[in-house]
């Protein structure tokens, strides 16, 4: 059973009057059919996963409507998409994760950028900084910059995100530029309200379709020479149609306030916190109102010179609040104020750090130096421009007194924790993500940790996916992580130079996304001499456990789950696709099964084979198949059918304390208690009802001859009269047997 989304499938079907109330990311996707978008497509990743996936769900809403929804194989093939809007006039949405995906898109989105776009375009980006961030710290804003493309920025407000859905496509058809619309985590997530309009069904789509395609046009082709003529209509039409669409009608938002001789401007996505960093100083009330004047960048590629020269005039100092790196936004704003000549003073990254998330925390800092310079001092010297305004200097003087405690209590507390930490010897812990328990490839780790005792270490590209928590311990393997499903294509420059083969790890998410053509095709049509493991657990698990190409079908799923069964053996698509490339040597194996796999690793290591060597490890993602048995065995329990499951455990009279099982397994629920003996100092291991009964703990300790001291239970609910009769005998013999 997948996750459900039908209710949120509900809610797109709002019409005129009614009030959503929801998350940022599920506000976008109502406003895209609010605004009549013909075809939706995209690649999953946090945080815009949730877009995609409501969309998919809700296919049988989404035909009624005429909207064509597809699930990309990667971010490239959703960019191809939007080819479909250079010569008609249909609206196209596509939607990925970050840089990392704009990356993969890049070709597309140029070849998009060049002769522009006759339909609206826009592209959901999630952007994803700072310390929770899961991808390289860089900005979508370098490709809007140079392709010529629209970079919207709303603020975090559920009225202004849809918005700026539906002024997105018309920008886009105003200036014919493709639109990318960047969301961070917490614009995503941020809940609220917003009143909803009616769908508009696409004028243009499977249900009213195109009598003929159109005329052949050379000039909308990213072609030389024609390009060449692209550039110029990118600056001498496109960027000017698109700012004076801005500035009429209004998309990006000036706020007044009391100290009108300064400013700050602002990406529309870090508005709210910005106030609440306003807030500590005293020049914010709760209701957002600042007494800084404020200019918020609801679209921040391009910028409206006028719109911007306008703000600044007059100011005694602007504040630029500019989250990532490159500062893109203060150099042009500074180019723009020299060329005018305007003398305003500028800040920014002098004050502010250059990379990272702008919290609230660090928006205070950089505002705590523009306090201290420009409304302290004035109270101080007397050089603010009238009374009322030195008054409130006076209370923003005091007010920042007290950020600056709060400041540095935060820095006190952590200095605290830390100091503790060392008193006892101790240093504060680093608590990585892990698997999931009973994860099928967590026993693969545990098997490439026993091979490369009898092989010897070896190199490991490393690559995007849940098998990338394989780098922390307890297994630290990996080496490299070059991008989704280019594990195979990052070892071509160490294998010829390494003494011992060097092993590539891809999911079968990286497999069909990227792994398949620049992994495979090239080690092939090279004739390298790799080992190639391929985790196939059924899903797209990184992503959120979407469906693949090689996912089992429905009545493989309902089988499965009547017989306790797995399902990764049901789909062999993978096998097939292998083999027709040519691959010779290839193993299927079932993850759990740890000697096996630690057999099948040594095989490849040492086979007289040259050539790629591909091992296929099977096991179905324990999420879905917690998700598909967990209704039926809930459906037993009500009928009260016998229900049987799984629990491993440790006998703590036999366990020695060692803990090698711990350091092999990694699994959350293998942890540690206190000894029992009393004559015994180190704690014994044991495994918590969180369990899943997958068995690895019992399959390492027999691979790695550990001690026999865990055991196998069968748990039985609504058991027979007679397993209740059996259990009574048995417990009075072991009463009888043990001692007084």
């Amino acid at each position: 059973m997948e996750v459900s989304f039908s209710q949120e499938v509900e809610m797109l079907r709002m019409g005129a009057g009614e009030t959503f109330h929801g998350e940022g990311i599920l506000a976008i996707t109502k406003a895209l059919l609010q605004s009549g978008v013909a075809y939706v497509g995209g690649y999953q990743g946090a945080p815009v996963s949730h877009l995609l996936d409501v969309m998919v769900q809700g296919k049988d809403y989404m035909q009624e409507l005429g909207v064509h929804v597809e699930a990309c194989a990667n971010e490239a093939s959703a960019a191809a998409m939007l080819g479909a809007s250079i010569h008609y006039p249909l609206r196209g949405a596509v939607t990925w994760k970050s840089i990392v995906g704009t990356n993969v898109a890049a070709d597309a989105l140029s070849n998009l950028s060049s002769p522009g776009v006759k339909g609206g375009v826009l592209v959901v980006v999630g952007e994803d900084y700072g310390e929770g961030a899961s991808v390289i710290q860089e900005r979508t804003h370098a490709y809007a910059l140079k392709s010529g493309m629209l970079l919207l920025d709303p603020r975090p407000d559920l009225s202004r995100m849809v918005d700026m859905v539906e002024h997105g496509f018309r920008l886009s058809e105003a200036s014919n530029m493709p639109a990318l619309m960047e969301l961070r985590i917490r614009a995503c997530h941020v809940r609220g309200s917003f009143v909803a309009k009616d769908n508009q069904a696409p004028a243009i789509s499977a249900l009213h379709l195109m009598n003929e395609p159109a005329k052949f046009d050379y000039s909308r082709l990213a072609h030389p020479p024609v390009t060449f003529g692209h550039e110029k209509l990118k600056h001498q039409e496109r960027i000017p149609a698109a700012r004076a669409y801005i500035e009429a009608h209004g998309l990006n938002e000036h706020f007044d306030g009391e100290h009108a001789d300064l400013g700050i401007i602002v990406q529309g996505g870090l508005y709210n916190t910005l106030i609440r960093a306003l807030q500590q100083f005293g020049l914010a009330d709760a209701f957002g109102e600042s007494k800084i004047p404020l200019l918020v960048l609801n679209v921040t590629c391009p910028l409206v010179p006028d719109q911007i020269a306008n703000f600044c005039i007059g100011k005694r100092g602007v504040l630029v609040m500019e989250e990532g790196q490159p500062e893109y936004i203060e150099q042009e704003i500074a180019t723009l104020l020299r060329r005018r000549d305007l003398p305003t003073p500028l800040h920014g990254k002098d004050w502010l750090p250059q990379g990272g998330e702008y919290t609230a925390e660090v928006m205070a800092q950089g505002l705590l130096q523009f306090v201290n310079q420009y409304l302290a001092a004035a109270a101080s010297d007397g050089s603010a421009p009238n009374a009322s305004v030195a008054s409130a200097a006076n209370t923003t003087a005091t007010a920042t007194s007290g950020v600056q405690q709060w400041l540095q209590g935060n820095r006190d507390r952590r200095t605290a924790v830390t100091q503790t930490l060392s008193d006892k010897g101790q240093t504060l812990p680093a608590r990585p993500p892990g698997f999931c328990v009973g994860c099928p490839e967590r026993p693969v780790f545990s098997a490439i940790k026993l091979a490369q005792q009898d092989i010897g270490a070896v190199h490991v590209a490393a690559d995007i996916g849940c098998h990338a928590l394989g780098t922390f311990e307890p297994f630290s393997t990996g080496h490299t992580i070059l991008g989704y499903g280019m594990s195979l294509a990052s070892r071509a420059g160490v294998s010829p130079a390494m003494q011992r083969r060097v092993l590539s790890i891809m999911g079968d998410g990286g497999f069909w996304h990227n792994g398949l053509l620049t992994g495979v095709q090239s080690a092939l049509f090279n004739g390298d001499d790799a080992v190639l493991l391929i985790f196939k657990n059924g899903y797209t698990s990184a992503t959120g456990t979407q469906d693949i190409i090689s996912t089992p079908d429905d009545a493989a799923k309902l089988a499965a789950a009547d017989k306790w069964q797995s399902l990764a053996h049901t789909n062999q698509t993978i096998e097939r696709t292998l083999q027709g490339l040519g691959v010779k040597w290839m193993r299927t194996v079932h993850t759990y099964e740890v000697a096996k796999v630690r057999e099948t690793l040594v095989d490849a290591f040492t086979s007289d084979f040259q050539g790629l060597k591909v091992i296929i490890a099977e096991g179905e993602c324990q999420l879905e198949r917690q998700r598909r048995i967990k209704p039926w065995i809930a459906s037993l329990l009500k009928k009260g059918e016998r229900v049987q499951r799984v629990k491993y455990g440790v006998d703590e009279d036999v366990c020695n304390g060692d803990h090698a099982c711990i350091r092999l397994s990694g699994c959350p629920t293998l942890t540690l208690k206190d000894n029992p003996d009393p004559l015994k100092v180190d704690p014994v291991a044991t495994v918590i009802d969180g369990c899943v009964g997958c068995g690895l703990c019992g399959e390492n300790a027999h691979a790695a001859t550990l001690c026999p001291s865990f055991y196998r239970a069968e748990v039985v609910q609504n058991a027979s009269l007679w397993e209740r009769f059996m259990a009574s005998v048995r417990g009075q013999v072991v009463r009888v047997l043990q001692p007084a």
